[in-house]
């Protein structure tokens, strides 16, 4: 049976992941940041050579985007160092690496959505070491799949969604970004496809290089937040009012591209996978968190919600 190495395994792709694979069989060792530190050649080198896998998915990023305009160096080493280490042993035992990164290596100034050919140029710290990672992970190991993605978000971790649904519940108005235009993504179709490029490249059936895969569709944060709030109404009673606002009314450390469009025409022809429409994944995934979230019994008060406020720039984990 084909053996898969998972780093990562704390992080929302990594849970989903894990899952997946649980779901479909397949024999997958997963580690953890208190596992295993990506950065440390013997660790990394010592969970190769226990593992033996046929291929290795590095999901562990840090994503914190706002926290590395001012954590420069821990973002490099985790962002940039760490996957080109694991490339170079991947290299040394001949182990397919199949490595995620992100639409931040664009600036977002292109009008349409990016494709794998067109040039980086990232705007933060988090954009510049996630390109650092993929230049470092092709100049070490030729056998390597970099899958680019955008605006993950699922049932595990800390991402947008999430924190749209605790606002919901929170607040008469959410005030957020309508400028910033990108392709949700959930984690069950990133899991989808990571696997699938694990498996074809175990198998000797993967075209190496750089690849894009995102949801279907083009939203804005602000009509990801609009969608979020309607599938949870049913479930709560509650709809808040989701006014549009600017980039330039919420500043952040880091800047964001505009546009962060990715077309993944690409990796559907190679792969065979092809994400579902983002509005799909995204009421299913609220419909998953709210069946399972206890409700108060109806003789408790009800808490009065808070005033509007404007909603801070979507961030993840920090390490996984």
């Amino acid at each position: 049976m084909t053996r898969i190495l998972l780093f990562g395994a704390g992080g929302q792709l990594g849970r989903e992941t894990i899952a997946l694979a649980g779901e479909r069989g397949i024999d997958l060792i997963a580690l953890g940041h208190a596992d295993l530190d990506i950065s440390d050649p013997v660790a990394v080198a010592r969970a190769l050579e226990a593992a033996r896998p046929d291929a290795l998915v590095n999901a562990a990023a840090y994503t914190a985007v706002d926290k590395a305009e001012s954590k420069p160096d821990l973002a490099a080493r985790i962002n940039a160092f760490a996957p080109g280490l694991i490339a170079e042993r991947c290299a040394r035992y001949r182990t397919p690496f199949i490595h995620v990164s992100t639409d931040y290596v664009f600036d977002g100034t292109k009008r349409g959505a990016y494709v794998e050919a067109d040039p980086v140029a990232p705007l933060g710290v988090y954009g510049r070491t996630k390109a650092a990672g993929e230049a470092a992970v092709r100049a070490a190991h030729e056998r390597h799949v970099i899958v680019r993605t955008s605006w993950v978000y699922g049932a595990h971790g800390n991402n947008f969604l999430k924190t749209m649904l605790r606002l919901a519940g929170e607040r008469d108005q959410l005030r957020v970004v309508a400028d910033q235009r990108g392709c949700p993504t959930a984690t069950r179709d990133l899991a989808e496809a990571v696997l699938a490029a694990a498996l074809a490249a175990a198998q000797g059936d993967a075209r190496w290089g750089t690849y894009h895969f995102a949801g279907r569709g083009v939203t804005t944060w602000h009509g990801l937040a609009s969608a979020i709030v309607a599938a949870a109404e049913p479930h709560t009673g509650r709809k808040p009012e989701v006014t549009p606002i600017t980039t330039a009314d919420y500043p952040t450390p880091a800047s964001r591209p505009k546009n962060s469009e990715l077309a993944s025409d690409l990796f559907e022809r190679t792969f065979g996978v092809r994400a579902a429409p983002w509005e799909q994944r995204a009421r299913e995934v609220v419909d998953a968190l709210l069946a399972k979230a206890p409700q108060p019994e109806a003789s408790e008060p009800e808490k009065a919600p808070s005033p509007s406020s404007a909603i801070p720039a979507p961030q993840s984990e920090e390490a996984s």
